[in-house]
């Protein structure tokens, strides 16, 4: 079968793009191009695209692994989206996405493209641990392997706050104003944090540019919403079959689609809005009930399912007690949320549990699991402290942060090994070895890992009370006992 290319495009049988991809220049740099960014940033600057601008052409970045770039840019950047549900399967080919980098091989020449005088947006997504810091206190890392590299080596650069910085610095010094950053990752108050993130590793290398960057800087908060499962081989054969010609590297998604930005774009920005997307004066109301409503149910259903055998999220959902649980969980979650006047909240978790369920979606437990220190402060921890200090129960969201500790053990119900993903992995699985089985001593050394619970969770009774109870629940009982 031929492959997916512009000399083969024609031969697609999906819809296609309809301008010409030669006259397009790039506006944007991305950093971290994975199945995410391709079902959902993309997409939407392809509507821009498809709009008559041209100034917006993507040049993606891998930080690390080559697998991207050798599949799109033999592909000339094109991919196909595949929309799937109940219902069925729509293709759409995306050409937004002009070639691919891969920055350890020349992370001169990513620095160069991001300093580019086109490039009026670099977007990110990178996953909670790509910003270096530490998860409890929103702040730099500056003992991370990867920011002590760039700190001796800022020509460089092996990190993403490492290689914003060494552009940003370039571009100070041939006069030119910073591009917008634009992160795409679930972090509370994303844009704030990155904009700390990179003044505070500036400082470390020159006061005047963190100064600059501080003063004009623009980094909006947004708001990302789109399911998107890792592509299989499965995902490949099935798009290839009904394109008739080979793509190395589609992505699969859900229909729902959202995105939620403040609107602070000093060199200009794509018309995001043709596809949906909603620039707001403030995205931290949508930005916490995302969080807390799709990505902490997300996080425990994948715990609670792993541990328990569920290979994906519509499997986790059928086991029984867990759609019963996640609406307990949601209505916790509730209270916590200051919903914007208006908001179909009631709606919006109903329409929640249906996307979890959506058999079409192989969405795999495996994959959301991964990195959780990174990303329990985030989905889970903040909503316990607002319960804990309203005095309220926490009782499901206990037992999401136990399958976590469960999970860590490297250890699932059935005895089976368990593949840890986790910047952490190491030291939480000595931790989880010394305990053993003892679901005390299992949390109070889980707890000790002050970078993901804080200084302040450790020591408050009623969590540590609700959460060991949780973990004799887990390993007593798994599926059923939600």
């Amino acid at each position: 079968m031929i492959r997916l290319s512009n000399a083969t495009l024609a031969s697609a049988s999906a819809i296609s793009p309809a301008y010409d991809r030669s006259k397009v220049t790039n506006g944007i740099v991305h950093l971290g191009i994975g199945a995410f960014f391709r079902a959902h940033v993309a997409v939407y600057t392809e509507a821009a695209l498809a709009a008559g601008d041209r100034r917006w052409g993507i040049l993606g970045a891998s930080l690390r692994s080559p697998e991207t770039r050798d599949a799109l840019n033999p592909q000339d950047g094109l991919y196909t989206l595949a929309v799937r549900d109940g219902a069925g399967e729509k293709l759409q080919i995306i050409g937004a996405v002009s070639d691919v980098l891969l920055a350890p091989e020349d992370p001169d020449r990513l620095v160069a493209a991001m300093a580019h005088r086109d490039i009026a947006v670099v977007c990110l997504t990178i996953t909670e641990k790509g910003y270096c810091h530490d998860p409890a206190t929103g702040e730099i890392n500056e003992l991370h392997a990867d920011i002590a590299h760039d700190l001796a080596h800022p020509n460089l650069p092996v990190s993403a706050p490492g290689f914003l910085v060494a552009a940003l610095a370039r571009r100070r010094r041939d006069g030119m104003p910073p591009f917008t950053i634009v992160s795409c990752d679930n972090l509370a108050g994303n844009g704030r944090l990155l904009k700390r993130v990179l003044v505070r590793l500036a400082g470390l290398q020159d006061a005047t540019l963190a100064r600059m960057l501080e003063d004009h800087l623009a980094c909006p908060c947004t708001m990302v919403d789109r399911i998107v499962p890792a592509t299989t081989n499965e995902d490949r054969a099935l798009v290839s079959a009904s394109l008739g010609v080979r793509d190395a590297w589609p992505v699969v998604t859900e229909p729902f689609t959202q995105w939620l930005i403040e609107d602070n774009f000093p060199l200009g920005r794509p018309r995001w809005e043709l596809m949906g997307a909603q620039f707001v004066a403030d995205v931290a109301p949508y930005e916490a009930m995302k969080l807390r409503l799709l990505n902490g149910a997300h996080s425990c259903i994948a715990y609670l399912g792993y541990v328990s055998g569920a290979a994906t999220v519509a499997d986790a959902m059928a086991l029984p007690g867990m759609a019963d649980y996640v609406n307990r969980l949601m209505q916790q979650v509730l209270p916590t949320l200051h919903v914007p006047v208006g908001f179909d909240v009631a709606g919006y978790c109903a329409a929640l549990i249906q996307r979890f369920r959506n058999p079409a979606l192989r969405h795999r437990t495996w994959q959301i699991a991964t990195d959780g220190s990174q990303k329990l402060p985030q989905r889970l921890l903040g909503t316990v402290r607002d319960r804990l200090v309203a005095g309220a129960d926490i009782e499901c969201l206990a037992l999401g942060v136990a399958a976590w500790m469960v999970y860590v053990t490297g250890i699932d119900l059935q005895g089976g090994a368990i593949d840890v993903r986790d910047p952490l992995a190491g030291a939480l699985r000595a931790l989880a070895d010394a305990a053993g089985r003892d679901a005390a001593r299992l949390v109070a050394g889980l707890l000790g890992t002050e970078a993901v619970f804080g200084r302040d969770l450790p020591g408050d009774a009623r969590f540590v009370a609700a959460v060991t109870g949780a973990v004799r629940r887990v390993l007593a009982g798994g599926a059923g006992r939600f």
